[in-house]
């Protein structure tokens, strides 16, 4: 069937372009182009781009807490006041309008010193969230390269059925010339003009409504494109099955899928904020060190100058005593969020399990069938061609080549969904095994 698809792939792709383009030019596309703009195009990819970079970006030791922190202060005040002051010598001052002026100025740099194992933790959790989202990010792109694949195949699908129908209305089209020439010197009767017309012109019709069904498969490959429904693309292209899968690689790799691996990001997640929180319980012990300076300057009274200067160093601790129970429950949370995170990934292996089982059965099988399918298409061609040749030689009826028609392309139909089925379970399959690059 292969052979014959490749021999009418040109003839196809005339058909419709001569019925769809409406003044469009039309655009060559293959499979690897298909999917690298749906790479480039997809938003949900440049969504999970955009997280991968937040979070990559998060992942410093700073956002953590391990390093120190350094702040500047500064504060100047002029004061115009009045001065009543008597002192003990008995010297006495009254005045209005004296100026004042205080000036500070500090810089403190603070070193956390101990926490409980937090800041550690912080970081490694950092780490995670970035693996996480690449993760994420990975399973994004399986997922819409396998969204391309079926959907550039089902168009392929549809397109090898007009194949089929192509060579049946060929074999209607010399059956009704073939007809009128024995009608014309009495050898044939207006009933199988007539029958041999409806026939065609079923056919036909069938004809315009595969494009249709074509059109609307291309629409679906452009929506995962992102590209404009109302582009105009043609695909030259056949179902070629990797016959190569074996069951124990695709169930070994089921553990290295993306969302697996995300499933497990998210444990070692809240395992560590189950350290974080237990952290909490701990003391903090911090270094503060830094460097001070104040002046005060008065016009009037008994201190006229005031400076003070130098560097200090000191640390201080803080001890947790008692918070209400909130440490002990958020710790109780935590735990029961890391035993809900193990839950949910074996949830996933388990559907990517189920869901490979049903794959490699569709996929061995169909192979199997497509053999026999095969063989019965040959036949039936070769069914057609003889009752084609016996008509043309008056030793069949009209209703002998109509059955042989129908043989035909009910084989074609079957063979083409065969193929399909058996592109469908090998994707799924490569998709879950992470293999779609492959």
């Amino acid at each position: 069937m292969r052979i014959i698809f490749k021999s009418n792939i040109l003839l196809v792709s005339c058909l419709l372009m001569i019925g769809f383009s409406e003044g469009f030019a039309q655009q060559q596309i293959t499979l690897n182009q298909a999917v690298e703009t749906a790479l480039k195009n997809n938003l949900d990819i440049q969504v999970s781009k955009n997280t991968l970079s937040a979070n990559t970006i998060n992942n410093y030791i700073g956002i953590a807490g391990g390093l120190p922190t350094v702040t500047g202060a500064f504060s100047t005040n002029e004061q115009i006041t009045g001065l009543n002051q008597e002192l003990s010598n008995g010297t006495s001052t009254d005045r209005t309008g004296v100026v004042s002026n205080n000036t500070n100025m500090s810089f403190t740099a603070t070193m956390m010193l101990y926490n409980g194992g937090r800041v550690i933790a912080t970081k490694k959790r950092l780490e995670e969230l970035q693996k996480l989202s690449q993760e994420q990010l990975n399973a994004t792109v399986q997922n819409v390269v396998a969204d391309v694949m079926l959907k550039y195949f089902a168009v392929v699908q549809q397109q090898n059925f007009v194949t089929t129908l192509l060579q049946s209305i060929e074999v209607s089209k010399q059956k009704l010339s073939l007809i009128e020439a024995r009608k014309s010197v009495g050898l044939s009767n207006e009933a199988e003009s007539l029958q041999a017309t409806i026939d065609l012109n079923a056919q036909t019709q069938a004809l315009q409504t595969q494009k249709i069904v074509i059109e609307q498969s291309k629409a679906d490959l452009l929506r995962s494109l992102v590209l404009n429904p109302r582009t105009a693309i043609t695909i030259s292209d056949t179902i070629v099955l990797d016959r190569s899968l074996r069951w124990e690689n695709l169930d070994a790799n089921i553990k290295k899928h993306p969302s697996i691996l995300s499933a497990e990001a998210q444990i070692n997640i809240n395992l560590l904020l189950e350290r974080e929180a237990n952290a909490r319980r701990y003391p903090t012990i911090n270094l503060n060190t830094g460097y001070n300076y104040g002046r005060n300057q008065s016009g009037a009274g008994f201190t006229l100058l005031n400076q003070t200067y130098g560097p200090f160093l000191g640390v201080n601790a803080s001890i947790p005593i008692y918070a209400g129970g909130v440490n002990t429950r958020q710790v109780q949370i935590a735990k029961i969020n890391t035993e809900t995170a193990r839950l949910q990934k074996e949830i996933v292996y388990q559907n990517f399990e189920n869901a490979a089982a049903k794959s490699w059965e569709a996929y061995s099988n169909t192979l199997q069938l497509i053999e026999a399918e095969r063989e019965n298409y040959a036949i039936a061609d070769k069914l057609l061609k003889l009752m084609n040749q016996r008509f043309q030689l008056g030793q069949a009826t009209i209703i002998d080549v109509k059955q042989a028609q129908q043989s035909f392309e009910n084989s074609g139909y079957r063979l083409n969904n065969l193929n399909y089925t058996a592109k469908v379970a090998e994707i799924t399959l490569k998709q879950i095994a992470s293999q779609l690059g492959n």
